[in-house]
């Protein structure tokens, strides 16, 4: 297991104890339930200023061939029972011209602006990546800030033959962590250099 990182055992996955100013609160990160959506729309609606795309990203996922349910994560304030977090890691593949190989991207990712700052978005992150890694995925993409993820592990993608042309951002942005060690450099090898394009499914574009 890479960079000693543990295997989820399920819900409920962890709990943080997290600083809010004064005050200190519990977080249980935990799988979305159904029973969740609505909050999880309007979280989404809050961390990112009323646009709704994000919201409405998440609900096409949902119903899409790439939703694994184990990774739809929210972060939850145990005093209030509010949703103040949520983190999806769904399905898209890497392509070349001979082949695909099934990945996972993360997108989206919000937390409440009351709550941010406080490391919650780090607890989803991780929970998702010790479930995605004991689901044997092999690889996780995403477009973020190049400041951020590396503290997870991630590395800007095109150094390791990797390239997206869907969206038109700059290099550094592009990430990729590898879960199972040396699965780019197989893949680099078995493809005979670039390992290939990954593309979003429709399901990311309204």
């Amino acid at each position: 297991m890479k960079d000693g990182r543990r295997r989820a055992q399920g819900p409920p996955a962890m709990q943080a104890k997290t600083d809010k100013g004064l005050e200190t609160f519990m977080i249980q990160i935990r799988t979305a339930a159904a029973s969740d959506n609505e909050q999880i729309f309007q979280l989404h609606l809050r961390a990112f200023g009323g646009r709704k795309d994000e919201s409405e990203l998440v609900e096409r996922i949902r119903v899409s061939d790439g939703y694994v349910p184990e990774l739809s994560l929210v972060a939850v304030d145990e005093e209030s029972g509010e949703i103040v977090g949520h983190a999806l890691f769904s399905k898209a593949a890497i392509y070349d011209l001979a082949q695909s190989s099934e990945v996972l991207v993360l997108a989206p990712i919000a937390v409440d602006p009351a709550y941010q700052r406080q490391g919650i978005g780090g607890h989803l992150i991780r929970e998702g990546i010790a479930r995605s890694e004991a689901m044997d995925f092999k690889l996780i993409l995403l477009i973020g800030h190049p400041s951020y993820y590396p503290r997870f592990g991630f590395e800007p993608a095109g150094r390791h033959g990797l390239v997206l042309m869907q969206f038109v951002v700059p290099d550094e942005v592009f990430m990729v962590l590898e879960l199972a060690e040396g699965e780019l450099a197989r893949m680099r090898d078995e493809r005979k250099g670039m390992v290939g394009e990954l593309k979003y499914p429709q399901t990311f574009f309204a």
